[in-house]
């Protein structure tokens, strides 16, 4: 009779043994909005003004989180949108740091901090999803299907 020796590396999950290496590399200011649920300078991040179509992939897990169509300009220094692709990709948290109430926007898929909603937005939700461009990747629609996000594509099509 043989005998089986296991190592506790071998009971582990895959993904638990290789954990660091499948985490996207993170700037240091990544790591403190959406591990430490920080705050970028408004009006010096990368997404703030940027009016190119696509969409708005959380950093960590890269789930589709917002459509350009969606984005507005708050006149906050920082990327703002009237609603997400689809609401139950994002978690809303009761934020009551720093001395006041507010509503935190997390990644539903990367337990990340993306930002806050604001019940000041256009219409036609009211709502300004004020999100930091550290928390997020831009995927212009011509990169969509290369980078595997094909099925937003028709969010982008021209009616004739």
């Amino acid at each position: 009779m043989k005998t089986l020796h296991l190592t506790l590396a071998a009971l582990l999950p895959l993904t638990s043994m290789h954990a660091d290496e499948s985490k996207p590399k993170l700037t240091e200011l990544q790591q403190h909005v959406t591990m430490q649920c920080g705050t970028e300078p408004p009006f010096r991040n990368e997404y703030w003004n940027n009016k190119r179509e696509g969409i708005y992939v959380c950093i960590i897990s890269g789930q589709p989180l917002f459509s350009s169509h969606d984005k507005f300009d708050s006149g906050t220094g920082w990327p703002s949108f009237t609603k997400p692709l689809a609401k139950e990709d994002i978690k809303e948290v009761t934020d009551k740091s720093h001395g006041m109430e507010r509503t935190e926007a997390r990644s539903i898929q990367g337990n990340s901090h993306l930002g806050h909603v604001f019940p000041d937005g256009p219409a036609p939700t009211g709502l300004r999803y004020c999100i930091n461009s550290a928390s997020l990747r831009f995927i212009p629609v011509e990169d969509l299907e290369k980078q595997g996000y094909g099925q937003f594509l028709p969010l982008f099509k021209k009616s004739e």
